[in-house]
């Protein structure tokens, strides 16, 4: 992915921001047999405070991409979206599309069936906690003997990132009546309607004037900004 020195999403804090409210990545490898990628959800590790995650494969899919042989890329999509050159004041403009993504790439390390049953068990407990009756991987003695079974076709790693790529183009090089413009349209637009990108983008926003008065570093350190 080119960089840009506008658009450098670098702080740890705000990746893993990123990375917990967007679990859903793509994994590509370079293999013997080309580009591979597979869709995963995936979580921080817990025990960490980089940027370290968890995740699992199914067994076709440890073949297809090589796990652990060779390095993986990982690709996190956060908020993104069409913007209308008709939303700029600048004549003349063109399309564009702002989004927030994180790449990170390493060598991912195996894990145990052991230790790949647990991750398995706090993925499903970090995604059905918020359900009224949560069904957890061990919640009943049958929920447990079929989450025994169903998990030895799984294939559990932890990578913990060499390299690092992160990117937030959200107008940020636009003059602020058009990045509020921008904002108007993305929440009450009837074209392109992107509440997630507009809270985003007021995220962004709210820290630039923060840092002018000396009040945060970077977004990591904003409260969430509610959706309109």
């Amino acid at each position: 992915m080119r960089q840009n020195p506008s658009f450098v999403l670098g702080d740890v804090a705000d990746i893993r921001r990123l990375i917990a409210e967007n679990p859903w990545v793509t994994l590509v490898a370079n293999t013997a047999n080309g580009l591979a990628a597979s869709h995963y959800a995936v979580v921080l590790d817990p025990d960490r405070d980089d940027l370290t995650i968890l995740g699992h494969v199914g067994r076709p899919d440890e073949a297809i991409l090589e796990l652990g042989q060779g390095e993986l890329l990982v690709i996190v999509q956060g908020p993104h979206g069409y913007i209308s050159p008709g939303w700029y004041d600048a004549k003349p403009a063109v399309p564009t599309w702002n989004y927030v993504v994180a790449h990170l790439s390493g060598v991912p390390e195996i894990l145990s069936d052991e230790e790949n049953y647990r991750v398995l068990g706090a993925l499903v407990e970090h995604f059905e906690k918020r359900m009224p009756e949560p069904r957890l991987m061990e919640g009943t003695p049958e929920n447990a003997a079929y989450a025994e079974h169903i998990s030895a076709g799984t294939v559990g790693f932890r990578l913990t990132p060499t390299r690092v790529t992160g990117k937030r183009k959200l107008s940020q090089n636009r003059p602020d009546d058009t990045i509020e413009t921008i904002i108007f349209e993305l929440e009450n637009g009837s074209e392109y309607p992107n509440p997630a990108l507009a809270a985003e983008m007021r995220r962004v926003r709210k820290v630039h004037e923060a840092r002018e008065i000396g009040e945060v570093r970077d977004v990591a350190d904003v409260p969430e900004v509610p959706e309109a």
